[in-house]
């Protein structure tokens, strides 16, 4: 199965002929495996064994937490450097360009890998916390107490949809999938134009801190937050049949990766916004 997320193209554990690693290799075994009940006894010794080396729910909320949690960490660790004057102010502008540039660099790098590993992961969650952390430390210093309700906006609208996923039981379609794909790389190749032309003094309004607000900067704060809630639909939908179809259980690393790109940007976007009515 591809995977549905751009940030985890590079999947294909679906369309190999070959068993997980501990998958049974008795006939009867195969014939049965994926039942919730195989007869043959050989089946039932091997069904056993098989979760310990595929993809469960509680494997990616485990490493989504760890991914997650390293994004915070390092987060609020850079926001009290600057607070405290550990970093300096001058620096809080190249950090926020360079934390950019670095981590989109990294999403392609661990994206385009066939087998993804822990520690690419893990240095993206690093590298997406300092971003992270001067970027919110700039919103918080020009908008005082904006940075809590932009965290609690982002779980909120995790989680609605989540739960609108499950409830009115979402189904990815091809066209919705290259719909969202598409335009995703539209609008990541927009900001990346204007931070390459902001740094020539060239501004396009797309993204405003200060000053007034245009409309040009509400439509690509409105459009950005509907392309990463329906990034969270593809990531959802790319946890779910890699559980169904008994992916490996590396590919556990994958979702929760994807989840956090998802979720680092649903929050620049809900602070954008939120900026913009402080204003």
């Amino acid at each position: 199965m591809q995977s549905n997320n751009p940030v985890l193209a590079k999947t294909d554990w679906g369309q190999s002929q070959q068993p997980v690693q501990g998958y049974p290799q008795d006939p009867n075994a195969q014939q049965f495996y994926g039942q919730q009940y195989p007869q043959d006894p050989n089946a039932q010794q091997f069904y056993a064994q098989a979760p310990a080396n595929v993809m469960t729910i509680d494997d990616v909320i485990t490493k989504s937490a760890i991914t997650l949690g390293t994004v915070v960490l390092v987060a609020a660790m850079t926001m009290w450097a600057f607070e405290t004057g550990l970093l300096p102010m001058a620096l809080l502008q190249p950090v926020v360009i360079v934390g950019a540039l670095v981590a989109f660099g990294v999403v392609l790098m661990v994206s385009f890998r066939r087998q993804i590993k822990p520690g690419f992961v893990l240095a993206y969650a690093a590298i997406e916390g300092v971003f992270l952390g001067a970027v919110s430390f700039m919103f918080e210093y020009i908008y005082p107490g904006i940075v809590i309700p932009a965290v609690l906006g982002t779980f909120v609208a995790a989680g609605a949809t989540l739960a609108a996923y499950k409830f009115f039981r979402i189904k990815v379609t091809n066209k919705f999938r290259k719909m969202v794909i598409i335009g995703t790389f539209a609008y990541a190749g927009v900001l990346l134009v204007n931070l390459v032309l902001s740094l020539f003094g060239i501004d396009l309004g797309i993204i405003s801190i200060t000053g007034g607000v245009s409309w040009i900067a509400l439509l690509a704060s409105a459009v950005g937050v509907s392309l990463a809630v329906f990034n969270l639909i593809l990531d959802f939908d790319y946890i779910e049949q890699g559980i169904a179809m008994r992916a490996p259980a590396s590919e556990s690393w994958r979702g929760a990766f994807g989840l956090t790109v998802t979720m680092v940007w649903l929050y620049i976007e809900i602070l954008r916004i939120l900026s913009y009515f402080r204003r």
